[in-house]
């Protein structure tokens, strides 16, 4: 589905002017608080109508200033996921997800509820009331609820923020089989470069009310230049790799890709599972030359793509392994000191302790 916003909207002293395409099967809103992230996503669920504008889902116009036209939130087949779950306290889960369905048509009816249900892993919680459930388990709920009531679009404004790290790492693969399962398209807003890179296709960078930029995923989380400063820490390259083996002596699994073999802390995936491997920008040395003696495990041989100032003293290398894209943040003195220039030959280190569970996905 492609989804097409082009909206201008005044919310006191703060201009929202924004506009991208996707057609993304998880499109994450991303930016600093403050950046316009829930104003644009509040305009397209139709919680807000725009200043000026237009949005199209799907081929169907749901906002046009210029037409008047203005399809209300109710008709919109759009299903909504806020920070905190918003549960009716007093129904059970089993109530909580009947009353998603109760505004949809029953023609236009297609959810499974046991599907839902088996899909989030909720089956042993529906006759429970929300007071009974941890943070994690009503964010599952909510997000049945809105699949439940048959969305043409997921709308999910940041529903981890809310969360402490291990109900976050409780959540996260639902929304990655949500997102993988299901044909229904999700736009994700989110100010964590982790999550981002973890369940993205697509990303828009806002920054002050604007898009900063947009594309696919592995395109955007490489250019450190767009990301927030306190994201910058966090980005890098995002590979796709398969599982090839799994050393229990002594706790690593190895994955493959063109850019080569890595070692990784052990993870619960099969061997034969493509997944996706977050390398950060942060974690990457470069060599001139093929090291030895190292402890690092992970050396990948490629070719200096370019380089690009960062900031201070900092600069990023883009490195390309085989087709594939490594970025390392160094300092302009080492580039400088490593004779660095387009087209140099080089190795990226990587030491395997700096993978942890979240830079890893299904």
């Amino acid at each position: 589905m492609m989804l097409a916003v082009d909206v201008r909207h005044r919310l006191g002293a703060f201009e929202l002017d924004a506009a991208f395409e996707s057609g993304g099967r998880l499109t994450a809103l991303f930016g600093p608080s403050g950046s316009g992230k829930t104003s644009l996503v509040n305009l397209v669920g139709g919680l807000t109508r725009p200043d000026k504008g237009r949005i199209v889902a799907d081929g169907r116009v749901l906002v046009d200033t210029g037409t008047r036209t203005f399809v209300p939130k109710h008709r919109r087949r759009i299903g909504y996921v806020f920070q905190d779950a918003r549960l009716f306290p007093h129904m059970t889960v089993r109530q909580n997800l009947g009353f998603g369905r109760f505004f949809t048509p029953s023609a236009e009816r297609y959810a499974d509820m046991d599907g839902i249900v088996d899909l989030l892993g909720i089956a042993h919680l529906l006759d429970r009331k929300p007071a009974l459930l941890s943070g994690g388990e009503k964010q599952r709920v909510a997000i049945g609820r809105a699949l439940v009531a048959s969305p043409k679009l997921m709308l999910m404004d940041e529903p981890l923020a809310s969360l402490d790290e291990a109900r976050k790492a409780e959540i996260l693969p639902y929304i990655e089989r949500l997102r993988d399962e299901t044909k229904i398209p999700i736009v994700y807003v989110s100010h964590s470069m982790a999550e981002v890179a973890r369940l993205a296709t697509d990303i828009v960078v806002l920054s002050a009310g604007k898009v900063a930029a947009s594309g696919p995923m592995s395109e955007i989380v490489r250019r450190l230049d767009l990301l927030p400063e306190e994201e910058r820490a966090e980005g890098g390259a995002v590979l796709e790799m398969k599982v090839v083996a799994r050393d229990e002596s002594f706790g690593t699994t190895v994955l493959s890709s063109e850019a080569g073999e890595i070692r990784v802390p052990a993870i619960g995936f099969e061997v034969g599972r493509t997944i996706r491997v977050r390398i950060r920008a942060r974690d990457v040395l470069i060599a001139t030359e093929s090291p030895r003696g190292l402890s690092a495990l992970n050396i990948l041989a490629g070719t200096v793509e370019e380089i690009s100032p960062g900031s201070g003293a900092l600069a990023d290398v883009r490195i390309d392994c085989n087709g594939q894209m490594v970025v390392s943040r160094i300092t302009r003195l080492s580039v400088h000191e490593l004779g660095l220039v387009v087209g140099k030959p080089v190795f990226a280190v990587v030491k395997s302790v700096n993978f942890d569970r979240a830079s890893v996905a299904r």
